[in-house]
């Protein structure tokens, strides 16, 4: 057996949990994860997980004495001081849910909480793109835009928990779309998966030249992000067009944040950040071109490495040192 405790990695999502044991030092030693049962409010959400990590320290023939603590990243705005999740919608918890504590009960070991995707945020920090820097941004692109800012090695929540909420800085000023959060041109509404199609689709209302998602939207009766990239990658100028426009938006907003924080690197994750370089080329010739100069000058804009790990990572740097 490992020498040292282990940590326990938890990623709750809406639809699953991800788990973790990993060494003090970051490196995942047994993973896997288990449905989020959603009823009655999530109320058996916790008491699923004590399970699920008791059964595996069984299986593996492993005591409860080799775990030196856990750390949870949850959807949703939390006090970490506190150890409460204000809501997590899309789990049901809600009233300031005391989910530390609860935790820490079930499991029988202490916990650290964390808002997911500053969990992410952490994980990329600790082992993977953001590695060796202390002054990161994560960017999470996916169906949402999510966010977290880590200054001098920590994560930055803000009076209300609320710091590096990127995905709701305003980019549309006037005559936006209405976000899920009820504010109408944020950056999610323009730069996420939906955003990106969303785009497209009203590129091709108006452009009456030929495009492969023209072809695609006849076809199927729809189109999605993949399809907007894969067509981008056959030179269609109307794909491209749309990943210009989301690249212009990210860069603006990016060289903002940039210019409060300067960071060493930009991390960019999420499933739309599959595009690779078709992607975070154009997104840093337009952070470049709107960034304070000193701030283009030395922050670099890198792919995320850890993908779905990186909540678990995230969650057992927690653990590592916020216990």
């Amino acid at each position: 057996m490992e020498n040292g405790k282990w940590l326990v990695g938890i990623d709750v999502g809406g639809t699953s949990v991800k788990l973790a044991f990993l060494t003090e030092q970051g490196d995942i030693l047994h993973k896997w994860e288990i449905p989020t049962n959603k009823a009655n409010k999530g109320e058996s959400v916790i008491q699923d997980i004590a399970d699920a990590i008791h059964s595996k320290l069984a299986e593996l023939n492993v005591p409860h004495e080799k775990l030196k603590g856990a750390g949870v990243g949850a959807p949703g705005p939390v006090d970490t001081e506190k150890g409460l999740i204000f809501e997590a919608v899309n789990i049901g918890w809600e009233n300031n849910y005391p989910l530390r504590d609860l935790m820490q009960s079930a499991i029988g070991v202490p916990v650290a909480i964390e808002n997911d995707a500053n969990s992410a945020a952490l994980g990329e920090m600790w082992k993977g793109a953001g590695k060796g820097a202390k002054d990161l941004i994560c960017i999470t692109l996916g169906t949402g835009v999510g966010g977290g800012v880590i200054v001098n090695g920590d994560i930055v929540h803000g009076s209300k928990g609320a710091a590096g909420e990127v995905g709701h800085i305003t980019a549309v000023p006037s005559g936006g779309y209405m976000c899920n959060c009820g504010k109408p041109g944020c950056l999610e509404t323009v730069a996420s998966a939906t955003g990106i199609v969303r785009t497209a689709k009203d590129l091709l209302a108006v452009d009456e030249s030929e495009s492969k998602l023209k072809e695609v939207l006849n076809n199927t009766g729809d189109i999605t992000a993949k399809d907007i990239f894969v067509a981008a990658e056959a030179g269609d100028k109307l794909a491209l067009s749309t990943i210009d426009s989301l690249a212009n938006h990210l860069g603006l907003a990016l060289a903002n944040i940039g210019s409060v924080f300067n960071p060493e690197k930009v991390v960019i994750g999420g499933g739309v950040s599959q595009a690779g370089s078709l992607l975070l080329d154009p997104i840093e010739k337009y952070f470049k071109k709107y960034a304070f100069k000193p701030v283009g000058e030395s922050t670099e804009i890198v792919k995320a490495e850890l993908g779905n790990d990186a909540g678990i990572a995230g969650a057992a740097w927690l653990a590592a040192n916020k216990i």
